[in-house]
């Protein structure tokens, strides 16, 4: 089975924060269904991406007109998965929709003991346009069930809708991120050099799935 070396997640509680790092995964061109829980978060559909600040507006209009046209597509051309496979034991996939012959989104979910990453891609004109992350931390491990809270004597066990979020919203014009915009974050622009990184990390993983897609 071949395999390309792409990104992993690690999910690490740390403080009362979750910090996600990509570092290396591999991912197999394999069509077989994913084994996971069936807890997952809700992938966005028929949704409006509303201005939260009065930064680039004029610029960001076009970026969210072409999210809201994305996500308010109810029957697809094409819908094909991959497997991720990395250091999550929870797994993951990727899936790449396509009208007409052209690759308008892809979403990529991560999964591991601690939370999990739904990372969603949009294109304009062949180009990354919008790049939707949230963010789940869970208030204990998956696995944490009732039982292992009594035997621990705690006062909670895993409960989905306990989770912690974080949701970054990221807006590229012609490939290029112009603006980041953090659901923990006070509002304030962040620096051109955090930009820059962001572009470069976003990037990188986004050529990844790129290849990825044109395997068979």
């Amino acid at each position: 089975m071949n395999k390309v070396f792409f990104y992993s997640l690690l999910i690490s509680a740390v403080s009362v924060n979750l910090s996600f790092r990509i570092q290396s995964m591999k991912i197999s061109a394999s069509d077989q269904t994913i084994k996971t829980d069936t807890i997952k978060i809700k992938e966005s559909f028929n949704e409006n991406d509303l201005p939260v600040n009065e930064f680039l507006t004029d610029r960001l209009k076009p970026i969210r007109a072409n999210f809201k046209r994305i996500n308010s597509i109810t029957k697809w051309t094409s819908v094909k998965k991959r497997d991720i496979e990395g250091e999550s034991a929870e797994g993951g996939e990727a899936v790449f929709y396509k009208k007409n012959g052209r690759l308008e989104k892809v979403t990529a979910r991560l999964y591991g003991e601690m939370g999990q990453v739904l990372t969603e891609y949009y294109l304009l004109d062949g180009h990354l346009s919008f790049v939707f992350e949230k963010i789940y931390k869970y208030n204990r491990p998956l696995f944490y069930d009732v039982k292992a809270m009594k035997e621990n004597n705690d006062t909670e066990a895993f409960d989905f809708k306990k989770s912690e979020t974080e949701e970054n919203r990221n807006y590229f014009e012609k490939g290029k991120l112009i603006h980041v915009i953090n659901s923990l974050d006070c509002g304030a622009p962040f620096s051109s050099e955090y930009i820059k990184e962001e572009e470069l990390r976003i990037s990188g993983i986004f050529k990844k799935l790129q290849i990825l897609a044109k395997e068979k």
